[in-house]
């Protein structure tokens, strides 16, 4: 007479699962390094990040201006829509706290210099003390600029991270998304031939 060897519960299964479980964050890690290395060597500027509003009407304006802000020796007015209508504007995002955006500053100076642009600005989650020092000590180079002390306004924009730059064409359409500082690079390769397009109207 044969005796069967009872067979007991498959303990094998919870091991499995413990190596997949080990395993799965390593290989979800691998894949996201590989994309991002993969970005590295194509040679793209990884700020020039696509938007969905790119080809899109502008988000509209309406926020407060920076109190006791100047520009040209008078109050600076707020950054509604009336500031930007008909114009080829270059809307930037900046704070006081952003260390990036200190280092940005003295090229939307000369940017606000170029007589096509009108450089405005939109001062993202800051005391307002602390933007007018930013101001007095590095140069002002916005026609306006509106208060978004709760960040809504980058929220309609669709803000990554500060500093972040749009153009918007005289039509009202943003033509142009710079997240990050801009650099000699991203000046020659993006926001300038942007702007000749867009005077141009081929935009």
């Amino acid at each position: 007479m044969s005796i069967e060897t009872p067979v007991g519960p498959d303990n094998s299964r919870p091991g499995k699962m413990r190596i997949v479980f080990a395993v799965l964050p390593l290989a979800i890690f691998a894949g996201l390094a590989a994309i991002f290395w993969s970005q590295l060597d194509s040679g793209r500027d990884i700020s020039e990040i696509p938007s969905a509003l790119i080809g899109t009407k502008a988000p509209s304006l309406a926020m407060p201006p920076l109190e006791g802000a100047t520009f040209k020796g008078a109050a600076m007015p707020a950054l509604t829509d009336a500031a930007i209508t008909g114009k080829l504007t270059l809307v930037n995002v900046w704070a006081s706290w952003c260390v990036p955006c200190r280092e940005e500053n003295p090229i939307i100076l000369e940017l606000a210099k170029d007589p096509r642009l009108t450089v405005v600005g939109i001062n993202y989650k800051d005391q307002t003390d602390n933007a007018l020092r930013f101001l007095g000590e590095l140069g002002n180079p916005f026609a306006a600029v509106g208060v978004d002390p709760r960040g809504k306004a980058a929220i309609d924009w669709g803000v990554y991270g500060i500093p972040e730059t749009y153009l918007v064409d005289a039509s009202g359409t943003i033509v142009y998304k710079r997240v990050g500082p801009f650099d000699a690079r991203s000046l020659k390769d993006g926001l300038y031939p942007a702007i000749e397009k867009a005077v141009a109207g081929k935009m």
